[in-house]
């Protein structure tokens, strides 16, 4: 067998070299496409909705960033937003392979915990797939049906070439500071605070999303029944801020 050339050593190197840059490029575009979903700018309207957090600030439950922190932990490791993510993950896996999604997203709206949980879930769905237009190749019509939110989510990264368990970070992150934005303005909480609660569920969200993304529908699972409890208070709640 020959030796190799140094021309073509080179020639080898500039292939590796330029294929190591167009997966950065590649890399980088996904990150940017990411960051744009799930940003305060994309209009889902999440703004709007505290996720049963107003309840709690009103009945005196949540008064400090550590009330705050241990509230989030518990929804992200053991309540809705674990829910949440092992849904995105099926919704992720089953269009990856080309598989209808519709079995998830009806499990996923029939999950919802209340009449406000589910309004809000569905028409975050709705706005995402809506706004998901602007980019070419997806449907503006989205699926059949009321589709929620981390279905959405999860069948758009996978249409996007977007790796799961970003997808899944992603989406933690932008639901716990959504809370911990509603929780600055109604506890209130400084900005520092705020920060600080995000610093510190840091770690909670990414553990979250290694341990969704390995996960089946059999790891469904919820045991925050407080919190699902006053979500249901918040409907009739006499004067709040927030949808739900």
């Amino acid at each position: 067998m020959g030796t190799i050339t140094g021309t073509a050593m080179l020639i080898i190197t500039i292939i590796a070299m330029g294929t190591a840059i167009t997966t950065t490029m590649t890399e980088a575009a996904t990150l940017a496409r990411l960051m744009t979903w799930l940003s305060p700018a994309f209009p889902v309207g999440a703004f709007a909705y505290s996720h049963g957090l107003e309840r709690a600030i009103h009945d005196g439950l949540i008064r400090t960033r550590s009330d705050l922190r241990e509230w989030l932990e518990a929804l992200l490791e053991q309540g809705s937003a674990w829910n949440d993510a092992v849904l995105l993950a099926e919704s992720w896996r089953k269009t990856s392979a080309g598989d209808d999604i519709a079995g998830v997203a009806e499990l996923a709206e029939a999950m919802s915990g209340s009449r406000e949980r589910h309004m809000e879930t569905t028409l975050q769905g709705g706005a995402f797939v809506e706004a998901m237009s602007a980019w070419s190749g997806e449907p503006s019509s989205g699926e059949e049906g009321p589709i929620a939110y981390p279905v959405a989510v999860g069948a758009a990264a996978a249409r996007h070439g977007v790796a799961l368990e970003d997808a899944l970070t992603a989406y933690l992150h932008a639901f716990a500071s959504n809370l911990v934005q509603a929780c600055v303005r109604l506890v209130p909480l400084g900005q520092r605070d705020g920060v600080a609660t995000l610093a510190a569920l840091e770690p909670v969200v990414l553990r979250t999303a290694r341990r969704a993304a390995d996960s089946t529908l059999d790891d469904l699972g919820s045991c925050t029944i407080r919190a699902d409890i006053l979500s249901m208070n918040h409907e009739t709640q006499y004067s709040r801020v927030f949808r739900s």
